[in-house]
């Protein structure tokens, strides 16, 4: 079970209030020079969430397929690309089971839009790998792919002995635990939710077994993109990588 597809299908209205979301056109500038692609170029956003980096991109005259596994936050999308007048080719799935041909010119997996985002009873040593598999297999060979994952680092430097005794954090795995509050129908409800954090030489290793060439490791927090070190105490990590 993945409790994050209940969270996110009744935080979907209110998710583009998120601080984060904030720097969308400067990020699609960014993902566009990085893919260094003509429009037109098909290009997969795995986890894309309410779609605002999709929508931007096909706007601007790429071909752009969104795979989310919340339908809320797909309906989001979907008003999105209407309001814009552009079409993107929306589809619910699990990350980890999204199956494609070969067919996409380059990948994007931003802002934990599926990476990292653990169910309840799933073993997150295999959760991202999974995901990694499905991205790889999606594309060409010479595609490029930008994935930002949560940073190992700061969690190490974050979480308390208390938080580890709790269970808030396990320092094995690098997995947090958080009780999320969700406005339903019902009235507010918790939801118990697990993020999956990454150690950059980790993350690096991970993308080289799926069979990923890695450029870039950079700092990769929302609103501070750029071809800079990894900070210790960010949120982000980025990862630029090609398929052979």
């Amino acid at each position: 079970m993945n409790n994050w597809q209940t969270f996110f299908d009744h935080h979907a209205p209110q998710y583009m209030d998120n601080v984060f979301t904030k720097n969308t056109l400067a990020e699609v500038d960014f993902i566009i020079t990085e893919l260094n692609l003509p429009p037109g170029s098909a290009i997969l956003d795995m986890g894309c969430g309410t779609g605002r980096h999709s929508v931007e991109l096909a706007r601007r005259g790429y071909r752009i397929t969104g795979v989310d596994l919340s339908t809320g936050m797909l309906a989001e999308a979907a008003k999105a690309a209407q309001a814009a007048g552009v079409t993107v080719e929306w589809v619910q799935s699990d990350a980890r089971a999204f199956a494609s041909a070969p067919r996409f010119d380059a990948a994007i997996c931003l802002c934990e839009g599926a990476f990292g985002l653990v169910g309840t009873d799933e073993d997150p040593e295999a959760h991202d790998p999974a995901i990694l598999q499905r991205i790889y297999a999606a594309l060409k060979p010479g595609a490029l792919f930008i994935l930002t994952a949560l940073n190992g680092l700061r969690s190490i430097r974050e979480f308390t002995p208390d938080d580890v005794e709790a269970g808030r954090f396990d320092p094995l795995t690098l997995v947090a635990t958080y009780d999320m509050e969700v406005d339903t129908p019902q009235g507010l409800q918790d939801v118990v939710v697990r993020e999956k954090k990454h150690l950059p030489q980790d993350l690096k290793r991970m993308c080289q077994q799926a069979g990923f060439e890695v450029l870039h490791l950079w700092g990769g927090t929302a609103g501070n993109w750029g071809q800079r070190p990894v900070e210790p105490d960010e949120m982000e990590v980025m990862l630029v990588a090609r398929k052979p």
